[in-house]
């Protein structure tokens, strides 16, 4: 692996290294977020990627995808925590397509309800985990998750009803 600064500059003038050869995690869609960043950092000085929030996903069936912050992780680091989780059975689309194995599960701050880790298993996890990253990218709480309406039937209705699980609230489970 090659060690870079904040700038992803390698020590050589003008040599740059992003994506694979540098530490984290092997994905293409960090590097490529790390290509952004190093680029917007050379012409305006500024660029960014938040390697906590990058998601990681395993093309299995059913799929496993997550973000953020691990149980394991949050317990370390002595976070209060809740979680809120939904299970695939419990949803239509999933039923009707007959691919109900599986969960969504919400870690939230204790306090703050800031959502803090989403870790799916299941139908489209891949897909789901999207919107996870897009809503803790911009600090959303669990409740700001299950406040926003998802279309029925959809896969998507599980972060709603884990979402609301978190605060033992799920309609449908």
């Amino acid at each position: 692996q090659i060690e870079v600064d904040h700038d992803f500059g390698t020590g050589i003038e003008g040599v740059y290294a992003i994506g694979d050869v540098i530490p984290g995690p092997m994905l293409a869609h960090k590097a490529e977020e790390d290509g952004v960043a190093c680029v917007e950092k050379m012409i305006t000085g500024y660029g960014h990627v938040d390697y906590d929030l990058v998601p990681s996903i395993v093309y299995t069936e059913p799929e496993v995808a997550s973000v953020g912050k691990t149980e394991e992780a949050l317990q370390d680091a002595g976070i209060g925590y809740k979680v809120g989780s939904f299970p695939f059975m419990a949803n239509g689309r999933a039923q009707a397509h007959g691919h109900p194995q599986g969960s969504v599960k919400i870690l939230a701050h204790r306090e703050t309800d800031r959502v803090l880790g989403v870790h799916i298993v299941g139908p489209c996890a891949g897909e789901l985990i999207g919107e996870c990253a897009a809503a803790m990218t911009f600090g959303a709480s669990a409740e700001d998750l299950a406040r926003t309406c998802h279309a029925h039937p959809t896969l998507s209705e599980t972060i709603k009803e884990a979402a609301l699980a978190a605060d033992a609230r799920a309609i449908h489970f």
